[in-house]
């Protein structure tokens, strides 16, 4: 018996996880055959599972590596399969936990004699059953043949109230309403008005396209004439400096213009330039003739009222002359000299001036 309580211990405690029942084997009857058959099965498929390795070795390592991803399919079923296995196993397991109670009640009914009457009673009872189902299911196939007849009444009478109705319809429309002159008198005069709007619409739409164009065109007009007229004003004042540049730079003058206040006006002073001109040519071809000094002498107040006094009908031009006499004084008044009479010489030159600066125009 110690024996026995050993091996069983070894095989529990091994990886075989054989679990023994030592009472059937110390019987020595049927149940220790199943007991002993537990421990020659592990043996007998190990030697099994050794033979078939050894066999079947060469032939494993000459076969194509199948692929894994055709198994993919199988891989899905078999872990739905293990969890519906779980899910049953689990299922089974709470059922058979009623075993114990179950017995007691299946040993009873097992155990009891069968009554005769008692096997006529239900088997009268499931024919009834089954009778009163069967009349059900025909009530139900007659009621399907009444439904069908009913339908086909409703059927039939909304037939007849289309066709009722469709014969109205084209009664209708073979009928002329009263007010269906005025309505077409009232859309003909409708599409007149349209056409009518729709043409002033278009003329008011040119016009205003045609306003644009011209007030464009105006706007660049006028910025046209504003370039040309700062164009003019440059190019005179450009031509204004470069004369009186030349007139300053001609320090060989003989005469000096008494000074006097006059206006800012380019286009006067354009035209005072050229009688100032032509009168130093006039001076110069005198007979040798030269004056040395200032023009205004001692008594240069004297000199410009007596000036005024000749020339009252002329004194827009003498001022604009004497603007440009002022520049021409600057450069003279480096000259020595003794001053000489000096009322004759401007007495002598203005009218010659006045008849050069008539010319111009």
């Amino acid at each position: 018996m110690k024996i026995r309580r050993t091996f069983s211990v070894f095989l529990q405690a091994t990886k075989a996880h054989v679990k023994l029942n030592l009472k059937r084997l110390y019987q020595a009857d049927g149940y220790a055959v199943k007991e002993m058959l537990k421990i020659t099965s592990i043996l007998y498929n190990a030697m099994k599972t050794k033979e078939n390795s050894v066999d079947h070795s060469q032939e494993e390592n000459s076969k194509f590596k199948f692929d894994l991803g055709s198994k993919i399919a199988d891989l899905k079923v078999a872990r739905q399969l293990g969890s519906e296995i779980t899910a049953k196993g689990a299922t089974l397991y709470d059922l058979l936990g009623h075993e114990e109670d179950l017995r007691e009640n299946r040993t009873a009914a097992i155990a009891r004699p069968l009554e005769i009457m008692e096997t006529e009673r239900a088997m009268r009872a499931a024919v009834k059953d089954v009778t009163e189902s069967i009349q059900m299911t025909k009530d139900l196939l007659n009621n399907v043949s009444s439904d069908e007849a009913s339908l086909e009444s409703k059927i039939e009478k909304k037939k007849q109230d289309l066709e009722r109705n469709q014969k109205r319809l084209q009664t209708l429309q073979s009928v002329r309403p009263a007010f269906m002159d005025e309505y077409e008198r009232i859309e003909e005069e409708l599409e007149k008005q349209y056409q009518t709007y729709v043409e002033k619409f278009r003329n008011l739409s040119f016009l205003e396209q045609q306003l644009d164009d011209y007030h464009r065109a105006e706007q660049e007009r006028f910025e046209d004439a504003e370039m040309t007229m700062k164009m003019r004003q440059n190019k005179l004042k450009e031509e204004e400096k470069r004369l009186m540049s030349s007139g300053a730079g001609d320090e060989d003058s003989d005469v000096d213009i008494p000074e006097d206040e006059g206006s800012d006006s380019d286009i006067d002073d354009r035209q005072q330039t050229r009688p100032h001109l032509t009168r130093h040519a006039h001076l110069s071809g005198r007979g040798g003739a030269q004056f040395i000094g200032s023009m205004r002498g001692g008594d240069s107040e004297e000199s410009d009222d007596s000036e005024i006094d000749v020339d009252d009908d002329d004194d827009g031009e003498e001022e604009d002359e004497e603007e440009e006499n002022e520049d021409l004084d600057e450069d003279n008044d480096s000259l020595e000299g003794s001053p000489a009479k000096p009322g004759r010489p401007n007495r002598s030159l203005h009218p010659q001036i006045l008849e050069e600066s008539d010319n111009d125009f």
